[in-house]
């Protein structure tokens, strides 16, 4: 008699928002995967689909929704996860057909729902996951988070709502899994957290041994220990304190990348003060200046509200005055929107959406003249690149100076024999606004 084997129960995935949400995604995929279920590449071949939301901005929350509408409407068993399951009124009132709503971090709340509506087979064989757990980047990337929550309370912001209170993964743990990304061919770790800077505070920063010497759970550490991995280090969310200081020496000398990720929101004192983002933009030009002095190379990337409740035309030019001031290399910006839960949307004198809408579009003009500028500088330059993609024959790398997905990228030209993942010496032959081009050099 021949006994049919019940087919392998398959998960259809979608991840949204931050790469913070897509390591969440990898987590809970990885453990979905030791256990013996295949990941569907669409909603038809999916038993049931998880979908990990956003909900830090309005957009994202009507992004996520949509989203779910869609895992409805196409396969009809969704679980939704992610931040703005930590609203599950929002969700359950629009769509009362989803199976089950579980918040961000609640790894195993997620897992326990696929269990309850599709149960697992009990198979070692299946069992099986590479030593670096599931990527949903690609091969050569790969982001390592240190930390969980937030100890801010800025006013625009519901992250500590959402993900609670700072909570960071001890260092030993962190330089492990760093070190068998690199084992599994990762050539760019991207470190994040939703406070880099702040990682380990909470345990107080104590030692832990790794390859037999002792490390600090402090990011400065951190930023030595990974820079002993022979590849790229990048740092994100890097909150401008003053311990920051420190890492610029290691960027100076090779050890990580000399770009930085500090997200500085605006420059008018009294806004700082509405955020209640403690920074002073006199202070933080300064701190820019010293910073070059050390690593001239140095690549500095942030994010800016524009049309926060309040912010006057004075205000708005002087956060213009500090772009031209600062010369930043790579900036994004959004409008203030109300987010439900979040402290400012009790302030006075919101501003009107159209001039939310022409502050937002100055804003960009006077960057993107800046950065036209900084890129045209590197015209000339040998530089190493990171080689993404292949499309339609157009090689697609990455400098020091461009995340992916956020920055730029370079095109490379006269390409041959070139595969994703590879480092290539160029000359940089051209620029725009934001992308570089290059041909590869001996």
């Amino acid at each position: 008699m021949t006994i049919m084997k019940n087919p392998t129960p398959r998960i259809g995935f979608v991840s949204l928002g931050c790469p913070k949400a897509l390591v969440d995604s990898e987590r809970i995929l990885t453990r979905l995967r030791a256990e013996g279920y295949a990941i569907a590449p669409s909603y038809e071949g999916a038993d049931l689909v998880v979908v990990n939301t956003c909900g830090f901005i309005e957009e994202a929350v009507a992004e996520s929704l949509e989203a779910i509408d869609e895992a409805l409407a196409e396969n009809g068993k969704v679980i939704v996860t992610g931040c703005l399951g930590a609203r599950p009124e929002t969700i359950t009132s629009r769509f009362p057909s989803v199976l089950e709503v579980t918040g961000a971090r609640n790894y195993e709340d997620v897992v326990a729902a696929v269990h309850r509506h599709l149960p697992p087979l009990h198979d070692p064989l299946l069992n099986l996951i590479p030593p670096a757990g599931i990527k949903l980047t690609p091969r050569h990337y790969a982001y390592l988070k240190i930390a969980e929550g937030c100890n801010h309370r800025c006013t625009f912001c519901i992250i500590p709502s959402l993900r609670g209170p700072l909570v960071s993964r001890p260092i030993r743990e962190v330089l492990t899994e760093a070190e068998r990304l690199v084992q599994a061919g990762v050539k760019e770790i991207l470190v994040i957290a939703q406070d880099t800077s702040a990682y380990g505070a909470d345990l107080r920063h104590r030692e832990e041994a790794w390859r037999g010497i002792k490390w600090r759970t402090h990011v400065t550490d951190l930023a030595r220990g990974l820079g002993g991995l022979d590849v790229w280090v990048r740092l994100h969310y890097v909150y401008p304190y003053p311990h920051v200081d420190e890492l610029i020496p290691l960027m100076a000398e090779g050890k990580i990348l000399p770009y930085l990720d500090v997200p500085l929101q605006h420059a008018s004192a009294r806004i700082l003060k509405l955020m209640r983002r403690p920074a002073n933009a006199d202070n933080t030009l300064a701190r820019i200046q010293s910073w070059r002095a050390i690593c001239p190379d140095l690549v500095l990337r942030s994010t800016f509200i524009v049309g926060f409740p309040g912010e006057t035309e004075a205000e708005f030019e002087e956060l213009l005055e500090f772009l031209r001031d600062a010369q930043l290399d790579r900036v994004g910006a959004f409008k203030y929107s109300p987010i439900e839960g979040a402290a400012a949307n009790a302030l006075p004198d919101s501003v009107p959406e159209e001039v939310k809408e022409e502050r937002l579009a100055r804003f960009m003009e006077v960057q993107a003249a800046i950065s036209a500028a900084k890129l045209k500088r590197r015209i000339g330059r040998i530089e190493t690149v990171l080689v993404d993609k292949i499309n339609e024959g157009q090689v697609i790398a990455r400098s020091y100076g461009d995340a992916p997905e956020i920055d730029g990228v370079v095109y490379l030209e006269e390409a041959r024999g070139i595969c994703p993942g590879q480092f290539v010496n160029v000359k940089i032959t051209g620029a725009d606004t934001h992308d570089l081009w290059a041909v590869p050099v001996d």
